[in-house]
Order: C-alpha cells, then structure tokens, then sequence
C-alpha cells in the first residue's frame, strides 16, 4: 500500500464515510478502522434520523426550536441553522445513495415521533437506522476507486508535519507511517470510560485525545448524555431500549409499577432525555427502588413486533416479550455533546485538522442532544468538511506532505511490559460514581487526585504499545479532560 494520501478520515462510522463519499473523486482517500468497518455508535444508532424533508405540518423553524429546548438553549445557533437547514437535502442525498427509510402503505415515508419533538419528522429503517445507513454508505464506497479502506488500526499518534500530517498507526502488530494533506478525525464517543454505556466496544475517545495531545481546543467534554431506557441488565455494553418505543406510546413504570411522569413534567414520556433521567433518578430517590420499567403492553403486538424487530428479537434472548412483558430499564451512558471544537466548516483550532460526528463540538446540541440530531449531525457536518477541503483543493492543489520523523509510537520510550491490569476499571469505576445523572462534586474531586495519578502512570513511557496501552491512554485523557472542567 502506499503511505501518502490527500485526505485520511480516521472512523468508519456515518461521519467518516459520509466525508469520504463527498469528497472530489479525484482525491486520495484513506478511511481507518480501529477494528471491523461496521463496528461504531453509528451502526448502534436505532431510533433514526430528525430532518423536515415534508413542510405539510412542520418546519425547520420548529425542528430548531425543539433542539434548542432540549439543549436549554446553550446551543450555538449559527451551528443549529446550518443543522436543520441543510439537514433535509443530505436525508434525500441519503436516500439517492441507497438507504431504505420505512414507508407507509401509500408509499410516503413512515415519519415517527421521540422525545422533544413537536412532529413527526423522523426517517427510520425499522429499529436499526444506524446500521443500514452504515451498510449502505460502505457498500458505495467500496465502489470509489478513489476511497482506501483499512480495518484493525489504531492510530497511535498523529503529529504535524510540512505541509499536513503524518500518523503512526498499528495494524498487527506492525507500525505504519502515513501523511495526509487533511485529517478528518471521526473516531466516535467516549461512553467505554463508564461503567455502563450503549456505546460500542471502541467508543474510547481515541480522536479526542489525538486532537488534544496536537494542541486542538476541546470544549464542553463534561456534558454527557445518559439515556433514560437502557436495558437494565446491567452488562457493560447495555442494550438501548430505543426512544422511538415512547414515541410509539410505550408508558414509563417506577418500581411499584405506577407511571410517574406526570409529577415531573407535562409532556410525560416524551420529555427531552436529560429530563426523563434525571426524573427516574429522582423517583428512585423517593421510593428508594432502582427498579424501572417501560409498557407498551397496550399496543398491537403485531405492529410492535414490526415496528421493532432487533429490540423484540433481543429482548427475547433475555426471556422478555415485550408485546406481553414489561421491559427493565435504567439511565446509562450514551452520548457525548462536547468534544473537538470546529467551527460551521468541521474545521478544529488546528488548520487542516478536521473533526465529524459524536467526537467534535459543533455546538448544536447545547447541553443535551434532541433525539435523532446525531446522525442528522454527523453526515450534515461531514458534508461542511467534504466541501471545505474540496474549496481548498481547487484553490491550492494538493502536494506531498515531508513526513513526521516518529522516534516512538508515542512520543516517550516504549518498552515490552504491558501497562498494569484493572487501570480501566478503575478509571470507569471513578466516572460511574463521580459524573452520573446527577454528579458528585466530593467524588469528582477525589476522582480527579486519582485520575491524575493514573495520566501520568500511563503517560510515562516504558510500556508495550498495544491497542490496550493506547486506549486506556484515551480513557484517562478523557476522565481527566471531563472531572478538569467539573470541578
């Protein structure tokens, strides 16, 4: 393979490969994948994707205004219009492209309903959205001639370099050393640095630490989202019980089997994620019973069981009928809103450097994400960037990078021990109690000591450089960056 590239995307979930599919053919493209191509929170991602392609009884306006409610109008604005706006034209780019957004029988498109949203204006592909955007996205960029996909590498480093920048990226065992005139980081969340997530096996904020050991400004890492209906069971990697269950008039239960919504909020289930999990909290406080359930027992088994076939499947592997049973539910981990900061182009503080999707800091979630905005936000912003660089190409031309002389994976002496076993449970261990629903100041405080001792263990140098060292080196960076801004 060769080692220079015009344009190296790191991520291969709906931001990266939106960005790459959007880019000048005549470009060279990389995109990496720490591990499989079809394993990111993009391909998790169940509920759909929030756009007003029909102005019969919606406009963006509204879609607007909902966001910056959920968001407690922190939002940035400029970010918000460009969200909702362009957001329309990229749905239908996606349907062009192959994806199979659910119909109603009169052939128009089944628009459902979640949580914070004044009308139906979101496309799904049953309960599985993210996947079959993922899939098709993929299968048409295999296509591209232009576009080089790799999976089972992890970028180690990535430094500047003349003229763009170099990356030094392990793939079995061997360590490549790449350049790129453009670096586009889409390398997903952070949810593995918690005890509980419904984030995937890589969500480890490999991009976010990359972007921060270069120098880029990183922005609002504490706002974490925690999704009110995890599957309660309480597996690391916690199975989401999709917002559009809600939506569809799934009913949410406190332990003694009483809905409970209505003395918290006037729009009941359907109030914005932050507010559900915080009042399931506050419930659990009350009864002093962490048991939580969701119903939706009262709806047409058959449209349930359509409507939601991985949910229903899954949910039965675990002896739960979810046409007849009640569905054990709990807050857990699920979204970052802050990350690497860009402006309207997905541009970082760092020139040429790029960022897409769940690790970036649009601004346009504010301090809570409306449901079904990420993967709006995601190819939205991946199309800000495809644009960007191509302006930039054809005013500037693309030339050879002088590579970046790498003395060591990570910038300090390697050596053949791997790090310590138990510094990522600990690390998720300290996040879990310290940065919850509700956070502890005293044990962010105490956490944050401890964090930092952890940081500069790893920091140090002297270890094996392996996919383990690299993403407990993102993990601390993370919990340091997060309980740094808390407390």
């Amino acid at each position: 393979m060769q080692n220079n590239y015009d344009v190296i995307v790191v991520g291969s979930g709906a931001a990266g490969l939106y960005t790459a599919l959007n880019l000048d053919p005549k470009l060279r493209v990389l995109v990496l994948s720490k591990r499989d191509l079809l394993l990111s929170n993009s391909a998790l991602a169940q509920g759909g994707i929030a756009a007003v392609v029909n102005t019969t009884n919606d406009n963006v306006d509204m879609h607007l205004n909902d966001s910056l409610i959920a968001g407690g109008f922190k939002n940035n604005t400029e970010s918000l219009k460009v969200l909702v706006n362009e957001g329309p034209q990229d749905v239908l780019n996606l349907i062009d492209l192959g994806v199979d957004f659910d119909k109603k029988e009169d052939g128009s498109y089944d628009l459902t309903l979640e949580g914070g949203h004044s009308r139906h204006r979101i496309f799904h592909h049953k309960d599985n959205t993210g996947r079959e955007i993922v899939e098709k996205l993929l299968a048409v960029a295999m296509t591209f001639k232009n576009i080089t996909l790799m999976e089972q590498a992890i970028v180690c480093d990535l430094k500047q370099a003349p003229g763009g920048f170099s990356l030094d990226v392990l793939k079995d065992g061997e360590h490549l050393y790449l350049n790129c005139n453009y670096c586009v980081l889409a390398t997903g969340g952070i949810g593995r640095v918690y005890e509980f997530t419904t984030n995937s096996a890589i969500a480890t904020g490999d991009g976010i630490t990359l972007a921060y050991n270069l120098g880029a400004k990183i922005k609002n890492l504490h706002l974490v989202q925690f999704h009110p209906t995890a599957f309660a069971n309480k597996d690391r990697e916690c199975f989401l019980i999709s917002e559009s269950v809600r939506g569809e008039g799934a009913y949410l239960l406190n332990g003694n089997h009483q809905r409970f919504m209505s003395r918290y909020d006037d729009r009941l289930e359907l109030a914005p994620r932050d507010v559900v999990s915080h009042c399931i909290i506050e419930e659990s406080h009350k009864l002093r019973d962490n048991h939580f359930y969701l119903d939706i027992t009262h709806k047409d088994p058959e449209f349930v069981k359509a409507r939601f076939p991985m949910i229903y499947s899954k949910l039965l592997v675990e002896g739960i009928d979810m046409t007849k049973d009640l569905i054990p539910v709990y807050p857990c981990q699920h979204y970052l809103m802050g990350g690497i900061d860009v402006g309207l182009n997905g541009e970082s503080t760092i020139h040429n450097l790029y960022a897409a999707g769940e690790c970036s800091h649009t601004g346009v979630h504010g301090n809570n994400r409306l449901a079904s905005n990420s993967l709006l936000e995601a190819i939205v912003f991946a199309h800000q960037i495809a644009e960007d660089i191509n302006n930039k190409v054809d005013k500037n031309g693309v030339h050879e990078v002088t590579p970046y002389e790498f003395s060591s994976p990570i910038g300090v002496p390697t050596g053949t021990e791997p790090i310590p076993h138990g510094i990522r449970t600990e690390i998720r261990a300290i996040m879990q109690k310290s940065h919850f629903v509700l956070p502890d100041t005293v044990a962010a405080i105490e956490g944050f000591e401890r964090i930092k001792e952890l940081k500069n263990l790893i920091e140090k140098g002297g270890w094996l450089v392996n996919v383990d060292y690299i993403e407990a080196r993102s993990l601390v960076t993370v919990a340091y960056l997060i309980l740094k801004e808390v407390i």
